[in-house]
């Protein structure tokens, strides 16, 4: 897609917490244009925002609906931006070849890509360690989407004959997003955490993914690392 001077948005899962978030963003992003939100507490079907004509689909709904989601936007020709979680990696190989691109980030706060890359490294170095993943109570998915990625960094950096990298699950009112990556050596330890007080933090990645998605050369794209570069 060439870069329209309006970016026309539609945001599935819109009446979720991170929905309405993307939602505000989008409306006030200079570039960009809300065309239509998607959500069945909003009595407003997929079909109806993918025939508003948008270029981008956000998708923020749940495992189950968001690759379904994703089959009808670029079976449209739109492009889609996926920050939901829960699903297998290799489920996105149905995408390869499809007539508009896909891009996912388990999590698009800039802090947190830094957190996984630092943490792959530094598990090049240190003899073992493990994961813990907090969020807030209404998360459906665990592992998350981060701590799974930051896990399969983690061993590809140290090697394929490192073991798995243990993932200890939170779930709690109160909190939003939030990971710590402990690495441990002869008398010493390291530990490399990020936490997303609000969902704000999230919004910039999010915008990127949208301004970008449609210059991919290749598709789908997995991780935010990707458009930073």
């Amino acid at each position: 897609m060439a870069r329209e001077a309006t970016i026309r948005v539609a945001v599935a899962g819109a009446a979720g917490r991170m929905g309405e978030t993307v939602c505000r963003a989008v409306t006030g992003a200079g570039d960009m244009e809300l065309v239509a939100r998607a959500d069945p507490a909003l009595a407003a079907p997929l079909a109806d925002a993918l025939a508003a004509g948008p270029h981008v689909l956000v998708d923020f709904t749940v495992p189950g609906t968001a690759l379904v989601n994703a089959r009808e936007a670029v079976a449209a020709g739109i492009h889609v931006v996926i920050g939901t979680t829960g699903w297998a990696p290799e489920e996105l190989e149905a995408f390869r070849g499809a007539p508009a691109n896909v891009f996912v980030a388990p999590n698009f706060a800039i802090g947190a890509v830094l957190m996984m890359q630092f943490a792959a490294e530094a598990a090049r170095h240190m003899a073992s360690a493990e994961i813990i993943e907090l969020h807030h109570d209404r998360k459906l998915d665990r592992p998350s989407g981060t701590a799974a990625r930051t896990a399969r960094l983690m061993r590809a950096g140290a090697g394929s004959d490192a073991p798995e990298v243990p993932i200890h699950s939170v779930r709690l009112p109160g909190l939003v997003a939030h990971q710590e990556v402990i690495l441990g050596d002869v008398g010493q330890t390291l530990t490399i955490r990020h936490d997303s007080i609000d969902r704000e933090s999230f919004m910039p990645g999010v915008l990127l993914a949208v301004r970008r998605v449609g210059e991919l050369t290749e598709s789908p794209v997995v991780g935010l690392e990707h458009l930073l570069r």
